[in-house]
C-alpha cells in the first residue's frame, strides 16, 4: 500500500513541476530594477519572454509607477489615466499572451527624457530559442521517467 501511495505522489509531482520549472520571472532591470537612465532594451534583448513568466518592476513607491501603453503610447511616451497605473514598488506582471508588450514609467518625464520604457515580444513557448528552461525540462523529464521505472520495479 505504502509503494501505491509513492507512486501516486511521484505522479502528482511529474504533472506539477514541469509547469512550475517552466514559467520564469523576470526582474525587470535586474539588481537595479525599475529606475531613471537605465538600458532596458538592452536588458530585454538577449531574454526570451514566454506565456506564463512573470515581469516584476522593483522601485521605490511613490518615485515611479508603470503603464502598460500600446506602441504610439510607448514611442511618444502618452500616460494613460492614473487609475491604470501600477504603484506598489513590487508590480507583478504575469505574461498571460502572446505579442508585443509595452510598458512606461508615468512619473514626470521619467519616460520621455530619461529612458524608462520597456518592451518585450513575449511567444507562445520556448521552442523559438534555445534556453536553460528547456534543458532544465528535458532533464526533468528523463529524471521522471527514471524515478518511474525505479517506482514500477519496487512496486
Amino acid at each position: 500500500m505504502a509503494s501505491l501511495i509513492n507512486l501516486v505522489i511521484l505522479a502528482i509531482f511529474a504533472v506539477v513541476l514541469p509547469s512550475i520549472a517552466m514559467a520564469t520571472e523576470h526582474v525587470v532591470g535586474d539588481d537595479k530594477g525599475w529606475t531613471i537612465d537605465f538600458d532596458y532594451e538592452n536588458w530585454a534583448k538577449d531574454k526570451v519572454f514566454v506565456v506564463g513568466d512573470t515581469l516584476v518592476f522593483k522601485y521605490k513607491a511613490p518615485n515611479h509607477n508603470v503603464f502598460k501603453v500600446d506602441g504610439t503610447g510607448f514611442q511618444n511616451c502618452t500616460v494613460p489615466p492614473i487609475n491604470e497605473a501600477l504603484t506598489t514598488g513590487n508590480d507583478v506582471i504575469p505574461l498571460a499572451t502572446s505579442g508585443k508588450k509595452w510598458y512606461i514609467c508615468g512619473v514626470g518625464t521619467h519616460c520621455s527624457e530619461h529612458g524608462q520604457k520597456l518592451t518585450i515580444n513575449v511567444t507562445e513557448s520556448s521552442t523559438a530559442a534555445p534556453s536553460a528552461r528547456a534543458m532544465i525540462s528535458s532533464g526533468y523529464l528523463v529524471f521522471m521517467a527514471a524515478m518511474v521505472g525505479v517506482a514500477a520495479i519496487i512496486v
